[in-house]
């Protein structure tokens, strides 16, 4: 779990909940709201650590709540206020694989 304090760096990530459906990404970090610090602790418990790989899979209608996420072998539906949480980058096109299976 990595804690970003500094937003200057997590502003040159994306979250995952701006990610497009199917996009491979890697998570880069965790960063909850102040107001629930305790979303690190349970977004690190069910798969969110850096490096690993996640994918957008689906967005809830109306509104695009809930958002449907894969990461690792695992599916989660997240809120969009969790899922702003994850800080994000693009995967290389070969690195899909594992994602996808």
């Amino acid at each position: 779990l990595t804690d970003v304090t500094d937003t200057s760096k997590a502003c040159s990530f994306r979250t995952l909940d701006l990610a497009s459906i199917g996009e491979a990404l890697a998570v880069q970090y965790v960063q909850p709201p102040t107001a629930a610090p305790e979303w690190a602790r349970w977004l690190e418990e069910i798969g969110f650590i850096v490096g690993e790989r996640v994918m957008l899979m689906a967005r809830g209608l109306p509104g695009g709540d809930p958002l449907v996420v894969r990461v690792a072998q695992s599916t989660f539906a997240l809120r969009r206020a969790e899922a702003a949480c994850i800080g994000v980058t693009p995967v290389n096109q070969t690195d899909t694989q594992d994602i996808e299976a």
